[in-house]
């Protein structure tokens, strides 16, 4: 069996974990580590730390995540677009504005049911 095939596979993976482990190594020997109690405290989303763990979250913040998810993804298909405009002529440049009217009705939508409010 012959295993020189698999050195270009094997080099690939050393560095991969060279490349993830080498700026984390350098971070812990270089960088400054001075711990006090505000720094070690626990802080989670944007609180102090309080009552219990499994306490129910407004589900408003779980609507914005996802819809700042769903409008980001949305929005990254504008720079391939923009990028191939020339290529692809009149066709994907309505194809296009027909899927920015869908994003901006979509996001009228969104804003009109009051998604977007937090009071």
């Amino acid at each position: 069996m012959n295993l020189e095939a698999y050195l270009p596979v094997l080099l690939f993976i050393l560095v991969g974990i060279g490349v993830g482990l080498a700026p984390m190594g350098l971070g812990k020997i270089l960088g400054p580590n001075k711990p006090d109690a505000e720094k070690v405290s626990p802080y989670e989303c944007g609180f102090d730390a309080f009552e219990d763990a499994r306490m129910k979250f407004d589900v408003r913040y779980y609507l914005v995540a996802i819809l700042f998810i769903l409008f980001d993804l949305e929005t990254a298909f504008l720079f391939p677009w923009g990028v191939a405009l020339t290529d692809i002529g009149w066709p994907g440049y309505i194809s296009m504005a027909i899927f920015l009217l869908e994003f901006v009705i979509g996001f009228a939508y969104i804003w009109k049911k009051g998604a977007l409010n937090w009071d």
